[in-house]
C-alpha cells in the first residue's frame, strides 16, 4: 500500500482541505467531474466560484486533481485519493444492523469452510456494492480432525475429510459393489485413531510406511478404501483458491461508455485468478486493512480500480487468507474499510 507525502498536507490550508474534501465526496457520489459553481453550493463557507477555481487550480498543480477534459470540472487523481484516504477521511463504525446480518448469515452458512467463505464474500459484495473476493486458506500443512466414509450406493462411497481449520473435503470413491458396511467403519476408525492432528503429508507418509501391516490388521477391502480415500483427498490439494462474488454489482448504475469500459477491465482482472491470488497474498505480510488505489498495483495499472483487503487469522493466530472488495476508484472508502475489517475478523473468529 502506498503512502502519501506529508508535505502535501502541510501545504494545504483549511479552505483548500475543505474544497478538496467536497470534490472527493462528489466524486464518490457521482463519478463525474465537478466544477467550481457546484462546489460553491456544497460548501458551508460562503465562497465565490472564482475563489474556488483558484483553490482548485492550486490543488491541480499539487497533483491532487485532474481535468479529464479542457472545459470539464475536476476529479481527484490517484495521488489525491491516497492523500484523502490516509489523512483526511473519517472512518466510522460499522452499523450494528450490518454486523448482525453478516454474523447471522455466516454462522448459518453451513459446516463447510468454503460455504462460510462464499457467504461472507457474497454479503461483503452486497453491502459494499463492489465485487467481493476471498482467498481461502492454503491447504499445505493443514491438520486432519476427522475422517468418515458414507455408503451412497453399491460401488460408491463418500469420503468426508474434516481439517482442524474447519475445511471439509468431500470425494466420491469407486469401491467394490460387495463392500460391507463394517469395512467403512474399520477404515474410518483406523484413520481417526492414527491420523487425527497430523498434516496430510504426515498422513501419507504414515500410511505408506504401514501399508504392509495395514493389510494384515484389516481386510483387503478396508485397506484399499483407506488408500483410495487418502490419495483422492491429496489429489485435490491445489494451494490457495479464489472465491469471487458479486460482479453484477459493478454493472449497476453504468451511465457512460467510459464506466462500462472500466467494468470490462475489472472483469478481465478478476479472471486472472492466479495473479489475483498473488496480489492478495501480499496482505499476509501486514496486519489490518490494506488499500490499493489504481496503478499503485501493477495488476490494476490503467484500469481505474481500487481494492480494499484485509487478512484473516486461524485459531493459532496465523494469517491463512484474505478477504475484501475490488471496484472503481470512486468506491466509498469510509464505509467499505470498516466493513472489510469486520468481515475479516468475523471469518477469523468462525474459523477458530
Amino acid at each position: 500500500m502506498a503512502h502519501f507525502d506529508d508535505t502535501l498536507l502541510g501545504d494545504m490550508n483549511a479552505r483548500s482541505r475543505e474544497v478538496f474534501r467536497q470534490i472527493v465526496d462528489a466524486y464518490v457520489e457521482t463519478g463525474e467531474p465537478i466544477g467550481s459553481r457546484s462546489i460553491a453550493r456544497r460548501m458551508s463557507e460562503n465562497l465565490s466560484a472564482a475563489t474556488i477555481r483558484n483553490v482548485m487550480s492550486d490543488l491541480e498543480e499539487m497533483g491532487l486533481l485532474v481535468a479529464p477534459h479542457i472545459s470539464a470540472g475536476r476529479l481527484p487523481s490517484e495521488k489525491g485519493l491516497r492523500l484523502f484516504v490516509n489523512a483526511l477521511m473519517e472512518v466510522g463504525d460499522l452499523p450494528n444492523a450490518e454486523r448482525d446480518q453478516l454474523t447471522k448469515n455466516c454462522e448459518q452458512a453451513g459446516y463447510s469452510l468454503d460455504q462460510m467463505l462464499g457467504e461472507a464474500t457474497s454479503m461483503l459484495s452486497g453491502l459494499s456494492r463492489c465485487a467481493g473476493l476471498v482467498v481461502a486458506p492454503k491447504t499445505d500443512g493443514i491438520r486432519l480432525k476427522q475422517i468418515e466414509f458414507v455408503a451412497l450406493s453399491p460401488g460408491k462411497v463418500l469420503a468426508v475429510l474434516v481439517s482442524q481449520n474447519g475445511s471439509v473435503e468431500n470425494r466420491i470413491l469407486d469401491v467394490p459393489v460387495d463392500l460391507p458396511a463394517s469395512a467403512l467403519t474399520e477404515a474410518a476408525n483406523y484413520l481417526n485413531t492414527r491420523l487425527a492432528g497430523k498434516t496430510l503429508d504426515d498422513a501419507r507418509v504414515l500410511i505408506t510406511q504401514e501399508r504392509d501391516r495395514l493389510k494384515q490388521e484389516l481386510d483387503e477391502l478396508s485397506a484399499t478404501l483407506i488408500d483410495a480415500g487418502l490419495a483422492t483427498w491429496a489429489g485435490g490439494i491445489k494451494g490457495s483458491s479464489l472465491i469471487v462474488k458479486g460482479q453484477s454489482q459493478l454493472l449497476e448504475n453504468i451511465d457512460t461508455i467510459e464506466q462500462l469500459e472500466t467494468v470490462r477491465r475489472l472483469f478481465n482482472v478478476l479472471e486472472a485468478r492466479d495473479q489475483m491470488i498473488e496480489l492478495l497474498d501480499v496482505t499476509t505480510d501486514a496486519q489490518g486493512v490494506q488499500i490499493f488505489i489504481g496503478s499503485e498495483n501493477k495488476l490494476f495499472g490503467g484500469s481505474g480500480l481500487s481494492m480494499v483487503i484485509s487478512p484473516y487469522q486461524n485459531a493459532e493466530g496465523s494469517i491463512v487468507g484474505a478477504i475484501g472488495v475490488v471496484g472503481p476508484t470512486r468506491i466509498n472508502y469510509a464505509r467499505i474499510i470498516p466493513l472489510v475489517d469486520y468481515t475479516a475478523k468475523l471469518v477469523g473468529r468462525l474459523i477458530g
